[in-house]
């Protein structure tokens, strides 16, 4: 069993019940929503909008990650990123995650207010591990094989959730190594990451096989191109689809779910949970 809070800088998360996490683009490709939020009063409105909807947590993130996207520079990452990290902070009172791997920005926004590192590189670029380690913040460390630029060029597993939990305890090791303990630790699984559908479709069905990590799972399944894929939809129209697998994947252990619709998001992860309650409740009224 993993922790059921997380110390996140000045704020504390509650994990007794699964969260979600909002999804706030401030670069101009990300897929789904690039563009839309790089203006400081638009990105500020649509936090809000979100913290309204139930979002626990905002995750900001100023370069994209999709399939085929390139690096930005550390520069450019750090004007867009830090500006709305400080004004969700404390304009807001929002607790932010800072979806990067560059060790400036991890530094930069930790002293800008985010109580979060969200990292799709688990701590692999020059310096972030000691970045991340000298923030104190909680640090999610995602499954990713290669860059987002060729992620998606013929990824090829044996066993894709075996790989997938050895990677991650890899990195869990990595970590405590560099002085970050466990109790800051989360990992994702990384669905959409240098994954083929089987890929992703099988990782879901054996999500369990995280649990013996024992540290809280965040994922992100929202909009996935793999809803593309099984169910013939654009990005516009996968918002079935990802609900669906959000349900799927908190039956399956899920502590945080990061979605760009947060208010239809939170009503199935919420009822999800209920249902868990209900029949542990009946399992405790049987014994």
């Amino acid at each position: 069993m993993h922790q059921k809070t997380l110390s996140c800088g000045a704020r504390t998360l509650n994990l007794s019940a699964p969260v979600v996490m909002g999804v706030l683009n401030v670069t101009p490709d990300s897929f789904s929503d690039g563009g839309r939020f790089t203006e400081r009063d638009a990105a500020l409105r649509q936090a809000e909008q979100m913290l309204r909807d139930g979002a626990a947590i905002i995750d900001v993130g100023g370069e994209s990650t999709r399939p085929g996207a390139s690096p930005v520079s550390e520069q450019y990452e750090l004007d867009r990123v830090v500006p709305i990290v400080e004004a969700l902070s404390y304009e807001l009172n929002a607790l932010v995650s800072v979806d990067t791997s560059t060790a400036a920005v991890m530094r930069a926004s930790a002293a800008a207010g985010a109580g979060m590192i969200n990292d799709v590189r688990s701590l692999r670029r020059p310096g972030a591990i000691q970045a991340a380690a000298a923030s104190q913040l909680p640090v999610c460390l995602m499954h990713m094989r290669g860059e987002p630029g060729n992620m998606q060029d013929n990824p090829r597993y044996d066993d894709v959730t075996a790989e997938v939990v050895a990677l991650l305890r890899e990195r869990i090791g990595a970590c405590e190594r560099a002085g970050i303990s466990r109790e800051r630790l989360l990992v994702d699984p990384g669905f959409g990451f240098a994954k083929t559908v089987q890929h992703n479709l099988q990782l879901m069905h054996e999500m369990d096989a995280l649990q013996t990590l024992a540290l809280p799972i965040l994922i992100g399944v929202s909009r996935k191109s793999l809803f593309g894929k099984v169910l013939g939809r654009d990005v516009n129209e996968r918002l079935p689809g990802s609900l669906a697998a959000a349900v799927m994947c908190v039956e399956r252990g899920a502590s945080i779910v990061r979605a760009h619709d947060v208010k239809e998001t939170v009503d199935v992860v919420r009822f999800a949970h209920a249902v868990m309650e209900s029949q542990r409740e009946s399992q405790k009224e049987l014994s």
